[in-house]
């Protein structure tokens, strides 16, 4: 005969209407009152209580970021499935509607804002570099839905054979490269470049930093503004470049000038060797740390590799997180509001991630597996789990403790050929692509400019 287990499930969460409004264990980031606060500040909070409070349809739309795939019935579904015994409302999804275009995008835009930055404690390896900071900047394209409302704001892209299906906008952050947190965006129509955007990002810079940026940022006056900024900079730039010779320096690179802003210009080769064969590619970089003492040329060009975590953190908010879906809102305004949903979402994620690893200070936050810690949070709040922290602090939680058990190895250099990932045919133009990733070595030579 069979014997049951009873297995007893209690949850703490805010009390009446107010219940629904959370986000499982993130809740702990963004609590209560930080949400209140949110509404407060920008003249969101409901005038009544009603079925669903203004704070309510916060935390809806950020669940919403982690349940991409559902309908926003099925999120309140979620959101609601772990309050078994207590008294919840059943909206219908026009009240749904209605609630999250009441509440708007201001207070997202203000939990960004409030949230953003490098995670507090980041003394972590891989964090700092010589003292300084290590950031980012670049841009990526999303896709939103091809409503006439969309298109009155966003443009399709040409493709190679016509428009594209789904009209995009351009997305730019300043991404902490060790922790890979948000420390400010920008977003808009395509009809503007990165360089029009990425000014906005430089309220967000200070003494203390160094930012990489590729060749698309080697503007004069954007690096000129940044140096103002009291950051530096690491930047590439194209080979043909005209940088006149001012100085040499020791270890091969040599002294120029940027408009008014002196620069040390470090050209360089590296070699990529695989079972598969070798490539070497030629490469000039710039940057404002003008001492070759202090800041070797070798050091540097191995540092420009951490440009590409940002596109690490590109590919787990539009892959991992959306998985490759287009946005849900057809309307410009509920974009904005989405687009600072997402963006919060995935930074509390990040700041869950960087409190795990910050109790090992030996551990690179590389390791620390994102899809891990998004199918957790996943799970909690369905389950209404860790929503209010118990009398004992836990510092790590479940989701420190399930990324700590899940470490990924220490990262190894690895290469792969460049292909086309989502191709408009399914059938190869050109006999069979090669999609194996090599063990790789990296050989760099500095290379000598000479005079002109």
């Amino acid at each position: 005969m069979g014997v049951k287990s009873a297995i007893p499930h209690e949850v703490g969460v805010a009390e009446g209407a107010f219940a629904p409004g959370h986000l499982g264990e993130l809740t702990r980031i963004i609590p209560f009152e930080m949400v209140d606060e949110a509404l407060a500040q920008t003249g969101r909070v409901q005038a009544r209580v009603r079925d669903l409070p203004s704070r309510v349809v916060v935390y809806l739309l950020l669940a919403g970021c982690m349940f991409p795939q559902l309908g926003w019935p099925q999120v309140w579904q979620r959101l609601t499935a772990g309050l078994q015994g207590l008294q919840v409302a059943a909206p219908t999804g026009s009240a749904l509607m209605q609630a999250r275009r009441r509440v708007g995008a201001a207070p997202l835009r203000w939990l960004f804002d409030l949230l953003r930055g490098p995670a507090p404690g980041i003394g972590t390896v891989g964090v700092w570099w010589r003292g300084l900071l290590v950031c980012a900047i670049d841009g990526t394209l999303a896709a939103v839905p091809d409503s006439p409302a969309n298109l009155v704001v966003f443009a399709k892209h040409r493709c190679n054979n016509g428009g594209a299906g789904y009209p995009a906008l351009r997305l730019l952050v300043l991404v902490c490269c060790g922790t890979r947190t948000l420390m400010d965006a920008v977003f808009g129509p395509t009809t503007h470049g990165e360089t029009v955007y990425a000014p906005h990002l430089l309220r967000s810079l200070r003494e203390g930093m160094i930012v990489l940026l590729d060749r698309n940022f080697a503007a004069q006056t954007l690096v000129t503004a940044i140096a103002k900024t009291g950051a530096h900079v690491l930047v590439r730039v194209k080979n043909g470049r005209r940088l006149p010779v001012l100085g040499r320096c020791g270890d091969g690179s040599y002294l120029s000038a940027i408009g008014a802003v002196p620069v040390r210009v470090i050209d360089c080769e590296v070699t990529i060797t695989t079972v598969a064969g070798r490539r070497t590619g030629l490469y000039r970089l710039v940057t404002t740390l003008t001492d070759h003492r202090t800041h070797p040329a070798a050091e540097l060009i191995t540092l420009y590799h951490q440009r590409w975590e940002i596109e690490t953190a590109y590919l787990e908010i539009k892959s991992t997180t959306l998985g490759g879906r287009v946005l849900r809102a057809r309307t410009p305004d509920g974009i904005t509001q989405e687009i600072y949903a997402l963006l919060v979402t995935y930074h509390v994620l990040r700041l869950a991630m960087a409190d795990a690893t910050g109790t090992r200070p030996d551990i690179d936050p590389d390791r620390a597996s994102f899809s891990i810690a998004l199918n957790t949070a996943r799970d909690l709040v369905i389950q209404a789990a860790g929503v209010i922290a118990d009398t004992t602090i836990d510092l790590v939680g479940t989701i420190g403790r399930r990324i700590l058990a899940g470490l990924m190895p220490d990262r190894r250099i690895r290469a792969r050929p460049r292909v086309v990932k989502r191709a408009i045919s399914k059938y190869n133009a050109k006999g069979t692509v090669d999609r194996t990733s090599y063990k790789a070595t990296i050989s760099i030579n500095i290379l000598t400019t000479p005079d002109p």
